[in-house]
């Protein structure tokens, strides 16, 4: 079954800029433990973990709670893991207007744990970087912020 990654924009984020960046700060925004639950595609058994979210604002800057949603918006139907952190990556940078965009996935699949490998402790990491995320200062700093 081969599927094409969705880049539509969640439709529940009715406004999600809260305000224009009024200085140059590369700060990054990170928001840290949104809960992710889904199922795996290919078996219909839940995917459970945490996202971790980060972007460095040029222009805008988004509500912290539709971070969440964002996260919340694709985790609800059936998924990969990997897909998700792309479609999550790519919605950031369309509602932010900006490259500069961390998504990292830390999810149990209980189609190892129940299934297969059996596996009760593994768990699978997906991330994406890219813009100035791709830099070892800024991708050092993330790593730091969300252990």
């Amino acid at each position: 079954m081969s599927h094409k990654l969705s880049l539509s924009l969640p439709p529940n984020l009715e406004n999600p800029i809260v305000a224009e960046q009024l200085n140059t700060s590369e700060e990054e925004k990170i928001q840290k433990n949104i809960q992710v639950h889904s199922f795996c595609e290919h078996h219909f058994v839940p995917v459970i973990g945490i996202a971790h979210v980060a972007y460095i604002p040029t222009e805008y800057l988004i509500g912290l709670s539709k971070l969440n949603r964002i996260v919340h918006y694709f985790a609800q139907r059936p998924q990969l893991q990997e897909r998700l952190t792309e479609q999550i990556a790519y919605s950031l940078k369309q509602i932010l207007e900006t490259e500069d965009v961390a998504v990292y996935i830390e999810a149990k699949h209980y189609c190892v744990m129940l299934r297969g490998a059996e596996d009760i402790r593994s768990t699978t990491v997906t991330m994406h970087l890219s813009g100035k995320f791709q830099q070892d200062c800024y991708r050092e700093k993330f790593f730091r912020a969300i252990r």
